[in-house]
């Protein structure tokens, strides 16, 4: 059997994803006996609040562990119902809403629902490691567009424009964004909106999974509130996962157009039939529940961000800016390119730079090229300030080993 043929082409035209292989990578030094710093992981060190909890055990003991609606139980979708209202002067109907197995899943069936072969869909990179390869995997073409740091890493209407053609369906938004942080202002979201709105077969795809993990005044905006002309092209995605430190639990849900959102759920009836009743249960709790964990949360990696970019902003050769919401930073590692090791290896790409670390210094990191952005390296401050500020330090002594030249034979 030729073993090329042993997967479908639409597994095969795409990549496992980087983060998951480096999450193994530093599975397998570890049980090599390696101290390693991890600072790969996406997912909050906190444990999920004990009134979240309480309410998932609470469902199990009243019997609530049989099959749900597809588009969730009633009480989640009205928990998601009003947090749109509240946070953002949304109104939907349940029509509009699916909740899946994670924000990903969701984003995934959006895209599965919409595409045939050869449709375009706008990635503005950095990007999430996933979107490419969920575009390639239904059937579509991802366009990357370059979004440099000089633009603070955000996408320009001017780079809109140029990227949408007859074949567009859909441009991602993810604000506040992974790798970056970086969140689009009001008035951004409005000049992005005068170019869609001039494409009326564009719609836009918004991850806010981030939106509650934020450091600006006021909330994170989101594209539907800022500009309701939009709104029936709009599909909003969210979940709880990074926000109450439920990534294990996998519930995200989208909000959007009714046809859309039938679509989604057509194809989730046949591929997952619905959510976890009991995960469901305690999203519900989550969403309307008390918000003083969200709020502690905050303060914490608040601190972890401003303490954590101070450090490698010291480091020769070495740069990041802050990030508006999230629990990442990208850093610009373009300086210590073409450099060389001390055993003589030449760094020539933000890989090797994110090898070179984890080699010398049991530092794990996730290359920039993973996210559309070669000459950085991301790091996730959600784990100790503890971690963080050792792992800053072996970073400083690894780049402070680098040279110019290799060493003399």
């Amino acid at each position: 059997m030729n073993p090329s043929r042993t997967s479908a082409a639409r597994v095969r035209r795409i990549n496992p994803s980087p983060s998951t292989a480096a999450a193994q990578r530093v599975r397998e030094l570890k049980s090599q006996g390696l101290t390693i710093l991890d600072l790969t992981v996406g997912e909050p060190d906190f444990d999920t609040p004990d009134h979240v909890k309480a309410a998932a055990i609470e469902a199990i003991e009243a019997g609530e562990t049989k099959y749900t609606p597809v588009n969730g139980t009633p009480r989640l979708r009205a928990a998601i119902t009003e947090k749109l209202r509240r946070r953002h002067g949304l109104d939907c109907t349940d029509r509009q809403i699916a909740v899946g197995g994670g924000a990903k899943q969701v984003i995934f069936l959006a895209l599965m629902a919409t595409l045939d072969e050869g449709d375009e869909v706008v990635v503005p990179a950095p990007y999430w490691v996933s979107y490419p390869d969920m575009v390639l995997a239904n059937d579509g073409t991802p366009v990357v567009v370059d979004c440099p740091e000089a633009d603070g890493f955000k996408l320009t209407p001017g780079r809109l424009s140029a990227a949408l053609t007859e074949r567009t369906r859909w441009i991602v938004l993810n604000t506040p964004g992974n790798p970056t942080g970086a969140a689009y202002t009001a008035d951004e979201l409005r000049a992005l909106a005068e170019v869609l709105l001039e494409h009326p077969h564009v719609r836009v795809l918004t991850d806010e999974i981030y939106d509650e993990i934020w450091y600006g005044d006021g909330d994170a905006l989101s594209l539907a509130a800022v500009e309701p002309r939009l709104a029936d092209r709009v599909f909003l995605t969210n979940g709880v996962s990074k926000t109450y430190a439920m990534t294990g639990w996998r519930i995200g849900y989208g909000v959007g157009p009714a046809e859309l959102v039938t679509a989604i759920n057509t194809l989730q009836s046949q591929i997952s039939s619905c959510p976890s009743s009991v995960s469901q249960a305690a999203a519900a709790a989550a969403l309307t529940g008390p918000q003083d964990f969200v709020r502690e949360t905050v303060r914490v990696y608040r601190a972890r961000r401003d303490a954590t970019v101070k450090l490698l902003n010291d480091v020769p050769r070495l740069s990041c800016t802050i990030p508006d919401g999230g629990f990442y930073l990208l850093v610009n590692c373009h300086d210590a390119l073409g450099r060389f090791t001390p055993s003589g290896t030449r760094i020539e790409s933000d890989e090797d730079f994110a090898r070179h670390l984890l080699d010398t210094q049991q530092v794990a990191v996730i290359h920039g090229a993973a996210y559309g952005a070669p000459g950085y390296f991301r790091i996730s401050f959600a784990t100790s300030t503890d971690v963080l500020t050792e792992a800053c330090a072996r970073i400083a002594t690894a780049c402070a080993e680098l040279s110019f030249a290799p060493p003399s034979a």
